[in-house]
Order: structure tokens, then sequence, then C-alpha cells
């Protein structure tokens, strides 16, 4: 049996810009916590798009939205669940050079490895994304213990640098 470890970190925020602003900081500092092998700012930036368009396109007064971080094997899934369930996610549109609005979906399809829209129980529905990663591999040191000749109490020595005068 493959047994992978799981991380997740799970919070309802508001549905307003200051939430969809807290999304981003706690995704980066999350991914930053655990220490993944990816740019913490590719995750910000598709948290940014996903959470401007919960308090854009799904925002229920009164209701908060989700957001959820996994990590499985070597993938980060990021979820964004909203209370607008009825408000289907199109997919990304490819707005003109002048168009204002438009692009959010753009940037995640872009930014990530796999994303799409999963119905909830009613009034919900989750976008979410996925970004690949390659695991840190395990440093040579903590492989092979230090060695050392028998009997030798002297720490190993490396190359020496003479002070200048």
């Amino acid at each position: 049996m493959n047994q992978e470890t799981v991380r997740s970190f799970s919070l309802l925020l508001s549905a307003t810009p200051r939430g969809a602003r807290l999304a981003r900081r706690f995704t980066t500092e999350q991914v930053r916590a655990w220490e993944l092998p990816l740019d913490p700012d590719r995750a910000e930036h598709i948290v940014a798009e996903l959470a401007a368009n919960v308090v854009t396109h799904g925002r229920v007064p009164g209701r908060d939205f989700r957001l959820t971080l996994y990590v499985i094997g070597d993938t980060l899934r990021i979820e964004v669940t909203d209370t607008r369930g009825d408000r289907r996610t199109l997919g990304p549109q490819h707005p003109g050079p002048a168009d204002e609005s438009g692009r959010g979906l753009v940037i995640v399809e872009a930014l990530s490895d796999r994303w799409g829209v999963t119905p909830g129980r009613p009034p919900r529905k989750t976008v979410w994304a996925e970004l690949n990663f390659v695991p840190h591999p395990a440093p040579s040191s903590a492989l092979k213990p230090a060695l050392r000749p028998a009997g030798s109490d002297a720490a190993p020595t490396g190359p020496r640098i003479r002070p200048s005068r």
C-alpha cells in the first residue's frame, strides 16, 4: 500500500476584497511553511484570481468562501469554494486587448497544471487548480553518517582560509 504524506490547510474567509487579500497571504505563507519546491507567487496568483472571482461573481451577502490547500504526493491542490453554485464557471474567456476584465481563468489556466470546477452540495461549487512540483531530494549528509577515522575525535576539516593581514 502506498502511503503518501497528505497535508491540508482550510479556512473560511469573507467574500470581500479583504477576504481575497487574506486568502493570497495565507496561501503564500502556507506554501513557504510547508517548504514546497515551487514558487509561492505562482500559487498566490492562482488564489488571487479565484478569490477575485468569488468576490466579483460568487458573493452572497452574509456567506463566506472557503480556501483549501492540499498537498498530496508531489501536487499542491488549491480549492476555492463559494456559495453561488447556481452561477456556472464558464471557463477561460479570451478578452480583447481593450477589455478591462475576463482574464482571471486564462491566468489560472496558464499558471496551473490542471484546473476545473466541481459542483458541491447546493448551493456550493468549487473551482480548483493543481500545481505539480518535484519533491526536495534528501540531503546527501542525511543519507550517510559523516566518516571519521576510528578513534578520532577530531572534526572533519575543510579547506583552510588564511586570515588576511
